[in-house]
């Protein structure tokens, strides 16, 4: 299944989209096989797999340091990739990561390996949408989306340019995050969104600072989806323990989901 499938899935049934981030490699390598499995379990809409690279200048803190474990475990993008084929989950699978991984790669042969592992699309942190055509003409005719980041400072030119070149969804970056006290979405969440969304016909999915069903509730009332990261780093680097987490994992990641539905 592909984005806009999923995407038109989910409001066909007056859902919107839980998208989960994971780094590949943390925990363990081995382990991302269930790891994805159990986020599907639990009502992941979309996965997001990040890439290892050895400097996520784009993540904070909790990601930067999962990443550096995957590495320190000895995690290759390659490996990740072939960890996600061996999982199969059906919900479309991005990776997100660094420009430098696909260079190494090589845009056709990164392009090619992505799609035979069943990836549907990808997120390069450092890759501005002006220089993006390389990378899109390898995507493009192996079904693979692009999505492209949009913040509160972005100028109407950047928007316009992001907007233009992202497939699949457009992901929207919330410096000031939805982690207050109060139970409103934040003026500034409202109005990317509202920016976003009078350029493009795609699904907004608003991530940072997403970490509790208010949050995902709060987020879903303007936007198509709510990105989930560092929180779910930390929550499998507390309580997955080989799988002997796995249903608290199920549990809390549910509890997430429901806060979709309208």
């Amino acid at each position: 299944m592909n984005l806009t499938e999923r995407f038109g899935a989910l409001r066909a049934r007056g859902e919107k989209a839980l998208v989960l981030y994971v780094t590949g490699g943390d925990p363990s390598l081995d382990q991302l096989p269930a790891i994805l499995s159990t986020l599907e379990e639990g009502g992941a809409d979309v996965i997001e797999v990040g890439l290892p690279f050895s400097d996520p200048i784009a993540d904070g803190p909790t990601i930067q340091a999962s990443t550096q474990r995957a590495l320190d475990a000895g995690a290759t993008p390659t490996a990740v990739i072939n960890a996600i084929r061996a999982a199969g989950v059906k919900v479309p699978v991005l990776t997100m990561g660094y420009y430098n991984t696909i260079l190494r790669l090589g845009h056709e042969n990164a392009a090619t390996v992505l799609q035979a592992a069943g990836v549907t699309g990808t997120i390069i942190s450092d890759l501005t949408p002006e220089e993006s055509d390389a990378w899109s003409a390898a995507c493009t005719p192996k079904g693979i989306d692009g999505m492209f980041l949009a913040a509160p400072t972005s100028t109407d030119a950047r928007l316009d340019e992001v907007c233009r070149r992202s497939t699949g969804f457009v992901y929207a970056v919330s410096r000031t995050g939805v982690t207050g006290a109060g139970q409103e979405v934040p003026l500034e969440v409202q109005d990317l969104v509202r920016r976003i969304r009078s350029r493009t016909g795609l699904p907004v999915c608003v991530g940072f600072g997403i970490s509790r069903p208010e949050h995902v509730r709060m987020v879903c009332e303007v936007a198509d989806g709510a990105v989930i990261g560092s929180w779910l780093v930390d929550l499998l680097q507390r309580e997955w323990k080989e799988g002997a987490g796995r249903e608290s994992i199920v549990k809390q990641i549910q509890e997430l989901k429901r806060a979709t539905i309208s």
